[in-house]
């Protein structure tokens, strides 16, 4: 009798489960994430202090991701929009440098959410954000970003 030696591990999988009208979004069992803490922000970002770099990881360290709350993402959207407006110019390819690829992802959501609201003088220094994680990420930062459903 011969053998079968074809690999049958495709029969075990489930093709129903990729079907696009059955889509079931993913939620995380984690508890919501409260954002930055804004008062510790405040305080690195006085003027007359030069701890912007410290405030920049302060402030991405608690992002609301998925969070229901439209309160917690505009709180945490105002404070990183304030220490990124408080860099200077030079001083932000070194801060982009210092992330991995998730805060670097995490950056470019954040400059994308302020696109959508600019104020004043926010959307050139967003440009200026984006260009350098854009150059330190690359375009598959920019893609994760675009077609991920974590949203902030």
């Amino acid at each position: 009798m011969a053998k079968n030696t074809l690999p049958s591990r495709f029969r075990k999988v489930d093709v129903d489960e990729f079907d696009e009208n059955k889509f079931v979004e993913e939620h995380d069992e984690a508890t919501e994430q409260p954002g930055p803490d804004t008062g510790e922000v405040d305080n690195l970002i006085r003027p007359g202090l030069t701890m912007t770099a410290s405030a920049f990881h302060v402030a991405l360290r608690n992002p609301p991701i998925n969070s229901k709350n439209p309160v917690i993402k505009e709180k945490a959207q105002a404070v990183v929009l304030r220490v990124l407006t408080s860099f200077k110019s030079s001083d932000i390819e070194p801060a982009v440098k210092s992330l991995d690829s998730n805060g670097i992802d995490l950056l470019m959501k954040y400059v994308y959410k302020g696109f959508e609201k600019p104020s004043e003088n926010s959307s050139a220094v967003l440009l200026q954000w984006h260009e350098k994680a854009f150059a330190v990420g690359g375009l598959g930062s920019i893609v994760r970003v675009m077609t991920s459903r974590k949203t902030i």
